[in-house]
């Protein structure tokens, strides 16, 4: 008997069915509310920034909550196609984020504005973390590979205002 050197549509199909993990969609979940509320602490450290470094830093933010929009898109994005439905108003990332919001503060050193940024990217390092373990965990490639490439970028930016701030990483 020969071998078959092909697979038929309905078992092509299975296996390139996107799985419907609870957990990680949860984590995506998860990450859609605090890069909703991080995108926000950003935006508050952009408008209340003053000091040495306001001309790099200000439009350095800029850039920074353009990333974070588009790992929100994406991780809602991948939500959807697993089934999931992603928060989609302000008081459910509110209600639903790690992140906590403060009233800004024109009076904080650039350096404190910095350090602010630090924790959200470390905090979102830790939960994209999370997103790979529970990924592995259940077998999701797609969405594993959406965690990894974000928690590499936030590592990155978080040596460099490490250094900024005469710091080691300490990731």
């Amino acid at each position: 008997m020969m071998n078959q050197l092909y697979q038929s549509p309905a078992e092509i199909a299975s296996f390139a069915k996107p799985q419907a993990e609870p957990e990680t969609k949860a984590l995506l979940n998860q990450a859609v509310a605090d890069l909703s509320v991080a995108h926000s602490i950003l935006h508050q450290v952009h408008w209340y920034m003053r000091g040495h470094g306001f001309l790099v830093w200000h439009p350095k933010m800029d850039e920074y909550m353009e990333e974070l929009d588009s790992y929100l898109d994406e991780m809602s994005e991948r939500l959807i196609t697993l089934g999931g439905a992603p928060f989609s108003t302000l008081k459910e990332f509110s209600d639903n984020s790690q992140l906590k919001e403060v009233p800004g503060d024109y009076s904080l050193s650039m350096d404190a504005q910095l350090g602010r940024v630090v924790e959200v990217f470390r905090y979102l390092v830790g939960l994209f973390q999370q997103g790979l373990d529970v990924t592995d965990k259940e077998g999701d490639d797609v969405t594993n590979d959406i965690f990894n490439g974000a928690k590499a970028s936030l590592e990155k930016h978080i040596w460099m205002l490490q250094a900024e701030l005469g710091q080691a990483p300490g990731l």
